[in-house]
């Protein structure tokens, strides 16, 4: 059984497998129920459920390799790291990426970078600024 969480997202995946595993590795989430069209991954109070695309919409989804970022959507994901060095060399082996370090900036406490997942979701992940 899952936890009661706080906040979540939804996220519509061509491969939820490997879209999940991203997010299971990079973050450290839990996966707490994987079923063939949905995987659930939990961390504290957050949930992130990996749906698989309707197929009729997956069959029109082409993923590139390495993926293209897809920036022309309204929603960016993001998501608290200890240290943005580890999760860049992370993402980059899980078949994500985040930009370079030179492209990082600082807000609200903390160092900042976008990237994206292996299916191309624009994600960005926040260290604490020590």
């Amino acid at each position: 059984m899952s936890h009661p969480f706080s906040a979540g997202a939804v996220l519509y995946a061509k491969d939820i497998e490997r879209v999940s595993c991203f997010y299971e590795k990079l973050l450290g989430l839990t996966p707490v129920q994987r079923e063939p069209d949905f995987v659930v991954l939990e961390g504290g109070a957050f949930q992130l459920v990996v749906v698989a695309m309707a197929p009729a919409i997956a069959e029109r989804t082409n993923i590139e390799s390495p993926p293209l970022r897809r920036e022309n959507t309204p929603v960016k994901l993001c998501f608290a790291v200890a240290d943005l060095t580890a999760a860049r060399e992370a993402a980059q082996a899980l078949g994500g990426a985040l930009n370079a370090a030179e492209r990082e900036w600082d807000f609200q406490g903390h160092r900042v970078c976008d990237g994206h997942d292996p299916e191309g979701n624009v994600i960005q992940l926040r260290a604490a600024l020590r």
